[in-house]
């Protein structure tokens, strides 16, 4: 959530911001919504202290021994009009917390101005992109001949982008959390396994609830949210609390299962398990002052990058375009791995730095020293490793001319052999 003063200071600021993003967002209303609220403020304000004040009248009359009945009719007047006013504030306040919660994130100047991916900006690249002497499979093919993963009867049992892993795959799978939890804990993260579903408040305070409608999944007749990312959990867990600034960096690992509808994708990356409504990811998560930010969001790509160099698997890293990037980013880097199967760079970890903006909604403070006016902290997110997407850049790179898959090094050690 930004801070409603600086929407107000400077709204064309705002208005080029949101043509930027190519995002429609009706800044009039909550201009003029933000404008009642503060004179119904004021007003019911004057109210509250009229009435008092004649509350004490009465008390004072009373007690020299004279006839109160006409300020008592005043009084009574006046509490029906502050009933009135309270009504009209509170419908007032609840439009305007309603939409200034989907007002997007001010972006750094850094970002590229587009509409969509094709804006997007190359950073960098890593790796060399294998030469195969034999026909190149993709990750379907390989693991149906290998039988590592059962779609069809996921789909009886679940419905399309289920899936069974099978056998070593398995042990794959397991592989890649456990290299990564402990690449994290060597570099100093706190680990978490976080709740897998939060509450609504929770979950408006880490995204814009609105635009995941279509993704998070909801529990039926319950206040509760499965999350699509550690992320959900991990930004609410400080949630109106004041925080020792001596504390920070905070840098936090935690995995947890994703659940994601993924309802916006019908037709693409259908088969397989690259696009899948359940998968396992280990989240990096900082909660770091605001002068640092930005200094760690450089250090959470860079240690991203450390992990997927590891697992010696290609990839490229794009910073997100103003139209392509999300709503409650400031900035975001997408790291791209190498998919021969599909002859292309896919999206496999995102690191993004939120400024205030999640903290602002979740009323994460921060201080040094007690009596010290309270900050706003600043939060970051980044995948370091989702394992399903992660195993098909292994799947597909580390293909053999036989149908096998060899382990990356860095596994061998976890999965117990060097070749599936």
């Amino acid at each position: 959530m930004l801070d409603m003063k600086i929407v107000r200071q400077d709204p064309e600021k705002i208005q080029k911001m949101l043509r930027d993003r190519y995002v429609e967002f009706d800044l009039d209303s909550l201009l003029d919504l933000d404008k009642k609220r503060r004179e119904y403020i004021l007003s019911t304000d004057d109210l509250r202290k009229k009435k008092n004040e004649m509350s004490l009248k009465i008390a004072e009359t009373k007690k020299a021994g004279q006839d109160a009945d006409k300020i008592i009719q005043e009084m009574q007047l006046v509490s029906r009009q502050l009933t009135e006013l309270e009504e009209t504030q509170n419908k007032t306040e609840l439009e305007y917390s309603k939409l200034i919660l989907t007002l997007p994130n001010i972006f750094d100047q850094t970002v590229p101005i587009g509409e969509d991916s094709s804006a997007n900006k190359e950073v960098k690249k890593w790796g060399n992109i294998p030469k195969f002497d034999f026909q190149v499979s993709d990750h379907i093919d390989i693991t149906q001949k290998l039988n590592l993963v059962d779609l069809q009867r996921a789909a009886k049992t679940a419905g399309a982008r289920f899936y069974y892993l099978r056998g070593d795959l398995v042990k794959l799978n397991q592989s890649l959390i456990q290299f990564a939890l402990d690449f994290l804990d060597d570099k100093g993260f706190t680990l978490f396994q976080p709740p897998y579903m939060i509450n609504r408040k929770s979950m408006e305070g880490a995204i814009i609830a609105e635009d995941f409608k279509d993704v998070i999944y909801k529990i039926d007749d319950e206040d509760l949210y499965l999350i699509g990312t550690a992320e959900h959990a991990m930004a609410s867990m400080y949630a109106d609390e004041i925080l020792d600034g001596a504390s920070f960096p905070m840098r936090c690992a935690a995995i947890s299962p994703c659940f994601r509808k993924e309802a916006g994708a019908h037709g693409k990356d259908q088969k397989g398990i690259f696009r899948v409504h359940q998968f396992e990811k280990v989240e990096q998560f900082v909660f770091s002052r605001p002068e640092d930010s930005w200094k760690e969001h450089e250090k959470m790509i860079a240690i991203t990058e450390e992990f997927f160099q590891k697992l010696e698997i290609p990839y490229r890293v794009m910073l997100l375009s103003s139209g392509d990037m999300g709503k409650i980013s400031a900035k975001t880097y997408d790291l791209e791995t190498w998919m021969p199967g599909q002859n292309a760079y896919r999206e496999t970890a995102s690191c993004s730095n939120c400024l205030e903006y999640q903290a602002r909604r979740l009323k994460i403070r921060f201080r040094d020293r007690t009596n010290e006016d309270t900050k706003y902290v600043h939060t970051l997110n980044s995948t370091l490793v989702a394992t399903e997407r992660t195993m098909v850049a292994i799947i597909e790179n580390f293909q053999t001319k036989d149908g096998h898959i060899e382990i990356p090094k860095q596994l061998q050690k976890y999965v117990g052999k060097k070749t599936i």
